[in-house]
């Protein structure tokens, strides 16, 4: 396939890469041109805007930051909508809002193309890997024409439903998310407090009843002081906000949740904004008193 390729960041850069070792052709744009680069070192085709990655393409992929680049990527002035010649399918892969993501729907099936929404979960760690959950909202014959490029980039790759419905799940997704950063973080100062080796601790608990991707993927980079993203807080911030929002206007009151996105506005407003998620570990121990107070 000929496929555009919108945003090159901590996830969308390795993802692509992989499309181009498939053998796919693939026209890059992102913002900043210099994260682009290798990228195009390895065959990609530079773009200058998403209409000129999307122009004639027969899939236009983007993975940007938040709710309002999206919209600007595909319903923008230069945006994939606008290409003389769109293509077939469009599939936005950022974690944005489900009502935006039936918006694009909308304004898709007017032009008679498809779009779906295809959130993933696993970091940079699944992006590199190819290990990637896609969670994916739209039409099934849409999936269906896709699925070569989501085996490509995930290993669990399931269609969740109309459109919408893969941001809806990985609402889930984020809510589940929070609550294990939550534990992890407070698990290890307890373990450190209590004389424990962490590192033994955790070897012992992660194939347990507690064990979980956060255990097995962030705690280790927190023990060995690494807080650079795999996910930025700045953006985690952006999706609790989302599932705070979605739970609200279905009548929910998630406790858990709105604890988690006030540590993590926290950390942001302290600075932390550009770590990892695993960074809250640094708000929370600041906050302990020392041993003995």
């Amino acid at each position: 396939m000929q496929i555009g390729w919108i945003g090159c960041g901590v996830m969308g850069a390795s993802m692509a890469g992989h499309l181009l070792e498939a053998g796919h052709g693939v026209r890059v744009h992102t913002r900043t041109r210099a994260k682009a680069a290798t990228l195009v070192e390895r065959g990609a085709v530079w773009a200058d805007s998403p209409r000129e990655a999307a122009e004639s393409a027969d899939v236009a992929v983007s993975i940007v930051g938040y709710p309002e680049d999206v919209e600007m990527v595909h319903l923008g002035e230069t945006g994939t909508l606008s290409a003389d010649h769109p293509p077939r399918i469009l599939i936005d892969m950022t974690t944005s809002e489900p009502d935006l993501a039936v918006r694009l729907h909308d304004a898709a099936a007017a032009r008679g193309i498809s779009f779906l929404d295809a959130p993933v979960s696993g970091g940079d760690v699944g992006a590199r890997g190819g290990t990637l959950s896609i969670m994916i909202g739209g039409e099934a014959t849409a999936v269906a024409t896709a699925q070569p490029i989501f085996d490509i980039l995930g290993g669990t790759v399931i269609h969740q439903g109309g459109p919408g419905a893969g941001q809806r799940t990985k609402i889930v997704n984020q809510v589940l998310v929070a609550a294990s950063m939550m534990g992890a973080v407070e698990a290890v100062l307890f373990a450190t407090r209590a004389g424990l080796d962490p590192r033994r601790v955790l070897d012992s608990v992660t194939t347990g009843a507690a064990g979980s991707w956060t255990l097995s993927n962030l705690v280790p980079r927190m023990l060995d002081g690494d807080f650079e993203p795999g996910f930025f807080i700045d953006h985690f911030v952006k999706d609790l906000g989302i599932a705070i929002r979605e739970a609200r206007r279905l009548g929910l009151d998630l406790p858990g949740l709105a604890l988690a996105e006030s540590f993590y506005r926290e950390a942001r407003d302290e600075g932390l904004g550009a770590k990892g998620t695993q960074a809250l570990l640094l708000l929370i121990e600041a906050r302990q008193p020392r041993s003995g107070e």
